[in-house]
């Protein structure tokens, strides 16, 4: 396998803070059950920046819920659907970060 200077030093630096051999770190990454791909990691991150533009559009949901409420009127029928988005969005997230491997 030929790796460029710079990935061999980033290779060596790993295997000695891991206290293996460069071979054996590459056997237990290639290996290992918790290592994501290039692909996956960017979709995990995508699927972050997606949940984190709907956590922006829910929150302007709530502000509008909190400011109706506050200013006595009757709470409005809409409050129980932006809430049980709200709980779905945050089993969203923790599904996504449940699914990042460290």
């Amino acid at each position: 396998m030929w790796v460029t200077a710079e990935e061999d030093a980033l290779l060596v630096a790993r295997a000695e803070r891991e206290g293996v051999t460069v071979p054996r770190l590459l056997i237990a990454a290639a290996v290992s059950e918790n290592v994501e791909t290039p692909l996956e990691r960017r979709a995990m991150v995508a699927e972050l920046f997606a949940i984190h533009t709907l956590l922006a559009r829910v929150s302007n949901n709530v502000n509008q819920l909190a400011r109706h409420a506050n200013a006595g009127d009757e709470f409005p029928v809409e409050a129980a659907a932006t809430l049980a988005y709200v709980r779905r969005l945050a089993f969203r997230i923790s599904d996504t970060v449940e699914g990042i491997r460290l």
